[in-house]
């Protein structure tokens, strides 16, 4: 009799096979999740450290470039003396009149840019027309209007918020204007064929075809946003970061402008992520792109 063969036939898949493959790929994933972070730690290790060093050697004069010493220092103090931690209020207080100013400037942007770019996007007529204006004023330094703002509005929230929504508004608004113009043609006039409505289009082909285009400019556009606030209350406020930073500047302090620094430096982190995670959920549907398969 002869034997049966007990080995899996050439062209099929196995199970166990597939989980091995599967594991094996969860912990290259892992692997080199862990390679970054241990990359990223050692980077700023590196820099902090280093910085720490050729100041206490004097190499680089203390009084001018300042101290991470003094630095966390400073950072301790602001966030612990309460109402006496800076000239204005406490600093909770600051960090939430510039973050209130910019997601405040960062939503109202990002609504009239995607609206504006959708709309010039599928309007060929109206762009024309508008093109040369928007270019104008895309020009104008942000100073400029900044000041602007500051005379029409006084030293309140609204110009910080109004120069934050126009540094938004541009980066989302040319990103939506592309992603509507890069829409495949074919599944427009299928579209349309088919009977689907102009606002039918707007919702269904033309906003999930853009929404890549949309989502990539966020990234950027709370910085832009956070800029915006911060330049707002530089050039005149009665609180914020901004402020603190001018004041800082004054007193010759460097070590409490690089705190404030370093805090909208993690303030910009966390919003990077939550945009990220945003990004995903909106985007669930799409499958992964060349690059993010490559790291899959």
């Amino acid at each position: 009799m002869s034997n049966v063969s007990s080995t899996v036939p050439t062209g099929t898949k196995s199970p166990a096979r597939d989980a091995t493959a599967a594991s094996a790929g969860k912990r290259a994933v892992r692997k080199r999740k862990l390679l970054v972070l241990t990359a990223q730690l050692g980077l700023a290790v590196f820099v902090i450290g280093g910085w720490q060093l050729v100041t206490t050697w004097k190499w680089l004069d203390p009084f001018f470039y300042g101290q991470p010493s003094g630095i966390a220092q400073r950072l301790v103090d602001y966030f612990t003396e309460g109402e006496q931690a800076t000239e204005f209020g406490s600093y909770w207080m600051q960090i939430g009149t510039t973050l209130r100013e910019a997601v405040f400037g960062f939503a109202v942007g990002t609504v009239a840019g995607v609206i504006l770019g959708v709309l010039l996007g599928q309007n060929r007529f109206l762009s024309d027309v508008l093109s040369p204006y928007i270019k104008i004023v895309n020009a104008v330094p942000r100073i400029v209007l900044g000041s602007i703002f500051l005379v029409a509005f006084g030293l309140g929230e609204t110009p910080k918020v109004l120069l934050a929504a126009v540094l938004v508004f541009f980066v989302v608004f040319f990103n939506a204007f592309q992603g509507v113009r890069e829409v495949d043609r074919n599944i427009l006039n299928n579209a349309r064929v088919l009977g689907a409505s102009p606002l039918q289009i707007v919702r269904h082909v033309v906003l999930p075809s853009a929404l890549t285009w949309i989502t990539a400019s966020l990234h950027t556009a709370f910085g832009f946003a956070i800029v915006g606030a911060l330049v707002g209350e530089v050039l005149g406020a009665q609180a914020g970061l901004g402020l603190v930073i001018k004041t800082a500047q004054n007193q010759f302090d460097p070590n409490g402008v690089f705190a404030t620094m370093a805090v909208i430096a993690v303030i910009v982190l966390i919003a990077e992520w939550l945009i990220t995670k945003l990004e995903r959920r909106l985007l669930s549907w799409r499958p992964p792109s060349p690059s993010e398969s490559a790291v899959i």
